[in-house]
């Protein structure tokens, strides 16, 4: 199947100034450029569009563009990351690149900030970007207050007239604990209207993750059994198979709780319990996602669990633990894996658990909510030998492998009566032309047309700090005795399987990456047809630029 750049559906972006702080680093070439570079092949930036790269780094302009350039060649033919293609497209590639302008400046200096602002004012005239910028703030997070400071000092987020509108994307994480997180609204508080800033998490602009919306409120077959009386308990989980690729000096201060849990995780959670809005507007739905962060019950320490991984096996090879990782102090308490289960105190979710573990050096990639329904009665089959129920599971495959099933059981062939599960499987790639996507190219237009609904506010993130700051206290004041305590290549540490076991004897679902036939079955796979509508593709030419 041929494959296409992901195409918004509400139009091209306005025309703008993107300001990259922290343009020479990771997320700027694994992430925000592949996103720039997929929106421009699909038609969705403006003529009038360019980059200024705004980092510390003593390099040329054309230094920091080769740069760019060959860390989107060696993803685009290597693969590896988030982003794959095959190959770059020369003519949207080389579009993007000769946008691409580079200006030196440390985050905290006020004269640096003045060089900016008369290079945006260069800049605007030469492409007519009506005086509009979007700053984005991908950076470590200890700039991101000394940067919001500044820009307010250097007038360059004040708007209208000929300023135009002025946007401020502030990465994760957003905040270090509750009192860091609310100082930092603080900031933006006084420097940014609520309207300007844009908490981005990455999560919101996955496709699958937005599809939880539309799987809930567009199909009556399960919302009305999306509630506490048909529901057991939710399982929501983000394994990972690498550890922390060099990125040990960001890593090892944040820790895998402060990393995924009150951003990625939570924000799956708010997907997946949010009650119907009004309307399907952003700022509905967006209003719904943060009833449900702020109806959590806050964290009991005795509800979480944390490890670090050990030396182990993934994939045949052997990897180190996590303290005999580059960048990584031999001696750290820093957490790489958390289980925890949360309560929701709303009639919709009132006494249902929802269990959640996320962790690096698992056994397999996999990010998933798996929604356990509770079982039917036993009563018609009292006389038979037929035995208790197996497990009703619905399934949203979030990576690497898109897409819903369902499992349940049925009678299997034969006498005496006996039950089988079987499951039901819908893969995105079966019906539809797969997506260049790193997840942030809906996120990127969303923000240069100011629409903020896939972004967490002020009173989201609060929320997400007081539920886990009970467990960060007691961490501070009580660090682990065990660790490393599970081997890299496994499920986690023991005490996350106790966790469920002794919460009515559940289990967690198993790790895995594919989802295949049974051994039976294989051979006897029809092949599906795919739609008709499925719009025909063409490749993009391969080029380095």
């Amino acid at each position: 199947m041929n494959e296409i750049a992901h195409a918004p559906e509400n139009g091209s972006a306005p025309p703008c100034l993107l300001v990259l702080f922290g343009a020479r680093g990771d997320l700027a070439k694994r992430l925000v450029m592949p996103a720039l570079y997929n929106l421009k092949r699909a038609g969705q930036l403006d003529d009038n569009f360019a980059i200024i790269g705004f980092d510390h780094g003593d390099i040329s302009e054309r230094n920091w563009r080769r740069t760019i350039s060959d860390a989107m060649y060696a993803q685009a033919t290597k693969g590896g990351g988030e982003f794959q293609a095959d190959g770059l497209d020369e003519e949207a590639w080389g579009w993007l690149n000769k946008r691409m302008h580079y200006l030196r400046g440390d985050f905290t200096k006020a004269a640096d900030y003045r060089a900016l602002k008369t290079q945006l004012a260069e800049l605007d005239k030469r492409y007519a970007t009506e005086g509009n910028v979007l700053f984005y703030l991908a950076t470590a997070p200890s700039f991101f207050a000394p940067a919001l400071k500044e820009l307010g000092r250097a007038g360059l987020v004040k708007q209208g007239g000929s300023n135009g509108w002025r946007r401020v994307i502030v990465e994760k994480p957003f905040g270090h604990d509750l009192q860091s997180a609310r100082d930092l609204n603080a900031v933006v508080a006084k420097v940014l209207t609520e309207d300007q800033v844009f908490r981005i998490d990455h999560f919101l602009g996955k496709e699958t993750v937005q599809n939880i919306q539309a799987f809930r409120f567009a199909n009556g077959l399960f919302e009305p059994v999306w509630n506490r009386d048909r529901i057991d308990h939710v399982q929501i989980t983000a394994a990972e198979t690498i550890g922390v690729e060099g990125r040990g000096r960001f890593y090892d201060p944040t820790g895998c709780l402060r990393d995924m849990v009150p951003n990625h995780l939570f924000q799956l959670l708010a997907m997946v319990a949010m009650e119907p809005p009004a309307d399907f507007t952003p700022q509905a739905m967006l209003r719904r996602r943060t009833e449900v962060i702020e109806a959590v019950r806050p964290l009991a320490p005795e509800d979480v669990v944390r490890g670090q991984y050990a030396a182990g096996t993934i994939a045949g090879q052997q990897v180190p633990g996590y303290r005999d990782e580059d960048t990584v102090p031999p001696t750290t308490d820093t957490e790489t894996f958390v289980a925890m289960k949360l309560a929701i105190d709303t009639w919709r979710w009132a006494g249902v658990p929802f269990y959640l573990r996320t962790g690096k050096r698992m056994r397999e990639r996999t990010t998933e909510v798996a929604i356990r329904f509770k079982p039917a009665p036993l009563a018609p089959f009292r006389h038979t030998a037929v035995g208790g129920y197996g497990p009703d599971w619905l399934v949203l495959h979030i990576q690497p492998d898109e897409g819903i099933s369902l499992q349940f059981d049925v009678k299997r062939p034969g006498y005496p009566v006996s039950l089988a599960p079987v499951r039901m499987d819908f893969r995105y790639r079966d019906w539809f032309p797969r997506e260049y996507s790193v997840g942030y190219e809906r996120l990127l237009h969303d923000c240069m047309r100011g629409e903020s609904g896939l972004f967490q506010d002020a009173a989201m993130v609060d929320a997400a700090w007081r539920i886990v700051q009970p467990v960060l206290d007691a961490w501070a004041a009580q660090p682990p005795t065990d660790f490393p305590n599970y081997p890299a290549g496994s499920d986690g540490p023991g005490a996350a399987d106790a966790l469920l076991a002794l919460d009515q004897g559940r289990t967690w679902r198993p790790l895995t990456a594919g989802r295949k036939p049974p051994p039976h079955r294989k051979s006897a796979q029809a092949k599906r047809s795919k739609p008709d509508s499925a719009p025909a593709t063409k490749k993009p030419r391969k080029s380095r630029t």
